[in-house]
């Protein structure tokens, strides 16, 4: 009979080799992490989803609905007015909606990148009156998944002892 250790183990999925070019690298990590951290809320329960299991209040669901908040304000121009908030998931949007809203942004964000064939300009976004960060500096800044991606493996492993990618 296998341990618990044992039937816990990590399975971890290195990221996908991608092409040689800057774009192709940049884009290539990125979604192996908004992979990563949308699998990692999948097949939670709903209540532990929901549940900090750190002081912080940081929780599954409502790291993805931040992450969703990034990639809308970063490619697609949102504006956010409290950053703070979208760390926390509506009490009516359960978890195949929250991961369903993040992979449709996620998708709407692979489109407006693209068309973008160079990473010095600006992401073209619809936000009057306010400056465009480069490609470059948002593919970097959205790379930011991964420490939002490692918070989620500790949570869930905190919560049902799931590990890996």
């Amino acid at each position: 009979m296998p341990t618990t250790a044992r039937r816990n183990r990590r399975r971890d999925t290195p990221p996908t080799r991608t092409g040689s070019s800057e774009t192709e690298v940049l884009r290539g990590f990125l979604d192996y992490l908004r992979t990563s951290i949308a699998a990692k809320v999948d097949g939670a329960r709903e209540s532990q989803a929901r549940t900090a299991a750190v002081p912080s209040g940081t929780n599954l669901l409502g790291l993805l609905n931040h992450l969703t908040f990034v990639e809308r304000s970063i490619f697609l121009g949102d504006d956010v007015t409290d950053w703070q908030a979208t760390f926390r998931a509506a009490p009516a949007d359960g978890i195949a909606a929250v991961v369903a809203r993040y992979r449709e942004t996620v998708e709407r964000a692979n489109d407006v990148l693209d068309g973008c064939v160079d990473l010095a300009g600006p992401v073209p976004r619809p936000r009057p009156g306010r400056p465009a960060p480069s490609v470059r500096w948002a593919l970097t800044h959205t790379i930011e998944t991964g420490r939002h991606a490692g918070h989620a493996d500790i949570l869930r492993e905190l919560i049902d002892g799931e590990t890996g990618r």
